[in-house]
Order: C-alpha cells, then sequence, then structure tokens
C-alpha cells in the first residue's frame, strides 16, 4: 500500500501546555481517517501544522513526493476583493485555473481570437469535464452568485466556498476540519455521499458521527496526549475504546493497591531512605503518577432539577412573517405541550432561526401571536454565541450566572463540579479564557446557559464546534432533563437521541409536523418517493397493454353492468378519498394534535395513498372501454 504521509515523533506545546507528545502515525492510499479528541487537545492544530500553518516542537512529517493536498481550514479566509467565482477556482491546478479563465471571459464577453486560444487549450486538457463537475459541486452546496464578493459572505457561505474549492481541485489527499459545520440536511447527506464513493484518502475532524462512521474506514484518537489507532468506523471505534478505557482502569485500580502498600513502606522506613532505597523511591513517584491518572470515560447522570413549568407552555396562533418574497410561516398554529422535545430542521434560508427568534421575542411576527405561559424560564443558546471577557477565568465567567446547580431533594452543585461535568478538570477552571480553543469557548457558552437551571431550552445549533465527547454528555442532559426542548440542527445523530417528533421547514412557509426523530423522517420520506415513482410508472405499463389488447381485438371492448357499477362507484369514491387525506395534512400542518394522535393521522394517511393509488389504477383501466 502507497504511504502518502508519515508522521514521526511529533511534539507540540504552548507555553506549559502540552497538547501531544511524541505522537507517531501514517495514513495510506486511499484511507479515510477521522480525528477524534475533546475540544483544546489540538486537533485544529495537528491539522494546521499539517498544512503547513504552524510549526511544532519537535519530530518529523513526510508527505509522498508529488502528492496533491487540498486542505479546508475551520475557519477559512481569502482576501476580501475575491468573487466567488475566483475563489472556488483559487488553485495552483492548472485545470483549475485554466477553467476560472475560461469563466471570467464569458463572464466578460469576450470573443474572438482569445476565447478561441482558451477554447483551444480547454480541449487539450480535457476540461470540459472538470468543469461539469465543478459547475456539479458549486450546485450541490448551493453557491450560485457567483459574482458576489468575498467580503459580503456570512461565516457558513465563506466555509461552503472554500469546501467547494477544495473538491474542485481534486487532490490526493484531502484534510478537512470540521466540513459539515454550516451545511444544512441535504448538502451534508450530498457530502456524505461523495467522499463515500470517492477514492480519495481523507484526514478528517469532525463532530457528526453519522458522517463518520458511514465515510471513515479509521479513527485516530488523541487522549491524554497519545494517540490510539482504530482500525474501523465509529462503532468499532466505541467498542474498542471501552474495552481500552476498562483495561486501563484495571491498571490503574492495580496501581492505586501497589501504591498504598508503597505508601506504607515510605511511612514506616523513614531510616531506610539512604543510598540502597532510592531506587524504590524513584519507583514510588512513577507509581503516584499512574494512579493519578484520569479516564475520560463517564458514565454521567446529570439529573438536575429544572425549576416548575406549568401546564401552559406556548400557542402559536395564525404566525405570518415574511422577508419581501421570502415566507417564514403563514396562518401557522401550533400547541406546545408539556415536556415535549421538539426538532427543528430545514435546509438553510427556510426560516428555523427566524422562526424561535419569533418565539423569544427578539423578532416580530408580520400577523397573528405567540402566547407564552406565566411560568416558562428560557435558555437560549443562540448560533451566534456571547462574547466573554477574554482577561476572566473561566471559572468566574460561570459564577457570574450562578453559585450552584440545584439538583432537587435538598442537593446541590457547585460551579466547580459542574464545570468538571462538562469536561472542565479544576486544574483548568483557574486558566484564562483567552487560552481556550473555539470548541472550548462554546462548551463554556453551553455551561453559561445550563447553570440558569431554565425549563425551556432553545438551542439553535448547539452541536457546531463541540467535540465528541461533550455531544454525549449534552445528550445525557437533554435525555433526562425534565423540561420542554426546542432544537434546531443539522446533526442527524444528535437530533435522533435526543428529540420526539420534528418540525421540518421545507421552504416558503410550508412547515410539516411528522411524529418521530430524523432517521425516522428520512424512511418515511424514501418510502413517499417511491410510492410516487410507482405511481407514474404504473399507468404508463396499463395504457399500451390495454390498447395492444384493443388492437388485437379490433373493436372496443364495451363493459359489463357490473364493470359500469363499478366505474361509477371508483368515480364517486376517489374526490372523497383525495378530500379525506387534504383534511388529515392540513390536520397534521395545524400543529394542534399530539403525538398519539399525529402517530394516527400519519398511518391513515399511508393507508389512503395507498388506497387511491388501487382505486385510480382500475379507474383508469375502466375509462379505457367507454
Amino acid at each position: 500500500m502507497i504511504s502518502y504521509l508519515q508522521i514521526n515523533g511529533l511534539t507540540k506545546s504552548f507555553g506549559d501546555l502540552i497538547l501531544f507528545q511524541d505522537i507517531t502515525f501514517g495514513l495510506n492510499q486511499g484511507e479515510k481517517v477521522a480525528l477524534i479528541a475533546k475540544n483544546g487537545s489540538g486537533k485544529s492544530t495537528l491539522l494546521n501544522i499539517l498544512a503547513g500553518k504552524e510549526d511544532y516542537d519537535t519530530g518529523n512529517i513526510v508527505f509522498r513526493n508529488d502528492l496533491r493536498v487540498g486542505y479546508l481550514e475551520q475557519t477559512p479566509s481569502y482576501p476580501k476583493d475575491l468573487s466567488v467565482l475566483q475563489a472556488c477556482f483559487h488553485s495552483e491546478n492548472e485545470t483549475v485555473r485554466l477553467i476560472a479563465e475560461y469563466e471570467e471571459t464569458i463572464k466578460k464577453g469576450i470573443s474572438g481570437k482569445l476565447l478561441d486560444d482558451i477554447l483551444n487549450r480547454m480541449d487539450a486538457s480535457k476540461a470540459w469535464e472538470y468543469e461539469q463537475k465543478a459547475k456539479q459541486i458549486l450546485g450541490q452546496l448551493k453557491i450560485h452568485n457567483l459574482d458576489q464578493k468575498v467580503g459580503q459572505l456570512s461565516g457558513g457561505q465563506l466555509k461552503r466556498v472554500a469546501l467547494a474549492n477544495v473538491l474542485i481541485t481534486e487532490p490526493e489527499l484531502i484534510i478537512l476540519d470540521e466540513p459539515t459545520n454550516h451545511l444544512d440536511l441535504e448538502m451534508t447527506e450530498w457530502l456524505e455521499e461523495y467522499l463515500g464513493r470517492t477514492n480519495t484518502s481523507l484526514l478528517m475532524v469532525t463532530h457528526d458521527r453519522y458522517f463518520l462512521d458511514r465515510v471513515c474506514n479509521r479513527i485516530i484518537e488523541i487522549d491524554n496526549k497519545q494517540v490510539y489507532d482504530y482500525k474501523g468506523n465509529y462503532n468499532y471505534y466505541l467498542e474498542k475504546r471501552e474495552e481500552r478505557i476498562n483495561a486501563s482502569n484495571a491498571d490503574i485500580e492495580r496501581a492505586n493497591n501497589l501504591l498504598r502498600k508503597e505508601l506504607e513502606w515510605m511511612r514506616r522506613q523513614p531510616q531506610a531512605r539512604g543510598t540502597k532505597a532510592k531506587y524504590r523511591i524513584d519507583a514510588f513517584y512513577d507509581l503516584k503518577e499512574r494512579a493519578q491518572q484520569q479516564q475520560e470515560s463517564r458514565n454521567l447522570n446529570l439529573d438536575i432539577k429544572a425549576s416548575y413549568i406549568g401546564s401552559k407552555i406556548f400557542e402559536a396562533k395564525h404566525v405570518s412573517k415574511s422577508f419581501g418574497d421570502l415566507k417564514i410561516t403563514n396562518d401557522f398554529n401550533y400547541i406546545f405541550t408539556r415536556y415535549e422535545k421538539l426538532g427543528i430542521v430545514g435546509n438553510n434560508g427556510t426560516g428555523k432561526s427566524t422562526f424561535i427568534k419569533m418565539l423569544l421575542g427578539e423578532v416580530e411576527p408580520d400577523k397573528g401571536t405567540f402566547d407564552i405561559g406565566e411560568t416558562v424560564r428560557f435558555g437560549y443558546y443562540s448560533q451566534d454565541g456571547i462574547s466573554f471577557n477574554e482577561s476572566m477565568k473561566i471559572i468566574d465567567a460561570v459564577r457570574d450566572i450562578a453559585e450552584y446547580v440545584d439538583l432537587g431533594n435538598g442537593k446541590r452543585l457547585s460551579v466547580s463540579q459542574f464545570l468538571n461535568y462538562f469536561l472542565f478538570p479544576p486544574e483548568k477552571q483557574h486558566s484564562y479564557v483567552y487560552k481556550l480553543s473555539g470548541g472550548e469557548k462554546r462548551r463554556l457558552y453551553l455551561c453559561t446557559i445550563l447553570m440558569k437551571s431554565p425549563n425551556f431550552l432553545v438551542l439553535d445549533e448547539p452541536t457546531n464546534d463541540l467535540d465528541i465527547m461533550t455531544l454525549n454528555i449534552l445528550e445525557e442532559y437533554l435525555q433526562n432533563f425534565k423540561g420542554c426542548v426546542i432544537i434546531v440542527s443539522h446533526d442527524r445523530y444528535f437530533m435522533d437521541k435526543v428529540v420526539d417528533h420534528l418540525l421540518v421547514f421545507h421552504g416558503n412557509a410550508a412547515i410539516q409536523d411528522f411524529p418521530g426523530n430524523y432517521t425516522r423522517y428520512r424512511e418515511w420520506k424514501n418510502e413517499q418517493k417511491n410510492i410516487q415513482k410507482e405511481k407514474q410508472e404504473k399507468p404508463n405499463q396499463t395504457l399500451p397493454a390495454a390498447k395492444r389488447s384493443t388492437r388485437k381485438t379490433d373493436e372496443k371492448k364495451k363493459l359489463t353492468f357490473k364493470e359500469q357499477k363499478e366505474f361509477e362507484e371508483l368515480d364517486a369514491e376517489i374526490p372523497k378519498l383525495e378530500a379525506e387525506k387534504a383534511d388529515i395534512e392540513a390536520a397534521m400542518s395545524s400543529g394542534s394534535l399530539n403525538t398519539e394522535e399525529l402517530l394516527a393521522k400519519s398511518e391513515r394517511v399511508s393507508q389512503l395513498i395507498k388506497e387511491l393509488d388501487e382505486k385510480s389504477m382500475r379507474w383508469l383501466e375502466l375509462s379505457e372501454y367507454l
């Protein structure tokens, strides 16, 4: 197998903070590798080192000669005066630069000899197929305004442009830092399929566990400054990591037992601390260091008491909102029930964040109201985050919110204990905010929201930039949370573990209430596509057969009396079934049904679709002979 990358004895530190020490691993052709670690362990730093954007302390890095490498940074940047088109084709790849030259020439309306020369070079380098693929990538990532300046783009738009740039250049090795951040579900699933079928080698950091599980065939974990290698997908990694931690914990327990015996000896034998016993004293301190190791395997039960919440939560009454021609909601009605855990999904630009801002009173609807219960206390985790005082200590940033968390039954959790649950160990709590990584700041922001003991959590893209360890803890917290939850997220795994039903924003004020998690919704959606496909294909298969039968007899078959009666009954039944189906779909979109009613309605709609298909087909067959 051809080696693409070899890392030997790599060490990186910032002052006293050692991120990783003497790590060694390689990456071969065709491997798709995920890099996993908690925030602050040096994932992005390692990728930056490999891309030549940061230095390292010791070790060496060797790439195969002439290897084409593409790198997607977590926060990419381009010159602000570049157009989107120029940024997308910003590359040293000669074919890509030729396509960019062609696109610029066409855009400026230049013709004649210059255009002929470019066309000849395009033919010679076989760039037309390359250009078609580039256009497909831009379309899938919803990059349409190619003349817009980079300086006018949002962070999410810029990330998509940078991702397009990496994919278009067709490198042999792609290094990706959080590629699914700022992608909607449709884009994420397209990228998942694209990377899964390509032969390109990958090294990526991602928190999207479905994406990771379906794309990667190897996982490297940074833990306690070392690397651990797992040859398999995410599911395999979970199993083997648990085995490793159990073995390590058993070793630590043995070390603790030995430490107790050695400690007794050290106390009992002060006269033995001469030259002859020095080896044993040194071994004692080595043993003490091993015994004090802490593993991050946490089976936490954050059964934190939410403040009391009454039976009335909120009711959306005839809510309409639009921005020019863009409709967000139109006469939307919904009654939110107690302890409901609702997920909101949909493509970018369909109004998900606007909807929750209307609920929170940050944006006024054009028409209608949100009637909020008196006992509701919102905890809002914004996609934009908050700005901390960088000179504050971590523990003080949270202590400003509250001194403790109420667990109920007279039990309390201190700020320090709460931070420790969310992977801020005591020694880090007294460090300063400015020393935190971007993901660690998001985790700290999450702690400040939860410390307020809200009874209704509204989380807008909470999974962006959080590591998998933090997500596991947050998921468990939300599963045990004794309050209401609304989550806007593109993280399918996260949604599946936490929510019990969905609001699906299809765009143009079309909002669907679906009784189930995201995976169930995808299965239902695929079923509907198959039904529609069969519905379109069956008439095409049946009608020619009927016509062939007619041609064979050379005379038009007449309906029997029984068939005539059947046709008349079908003619009357089909409109009634269609009307019933329309009424049920309207009821499902009204937001007034509970989960059980939604499930019943959903099953009835499936029955109606099947029945309509059968009766419509029979009606078509009989109508041939009228």
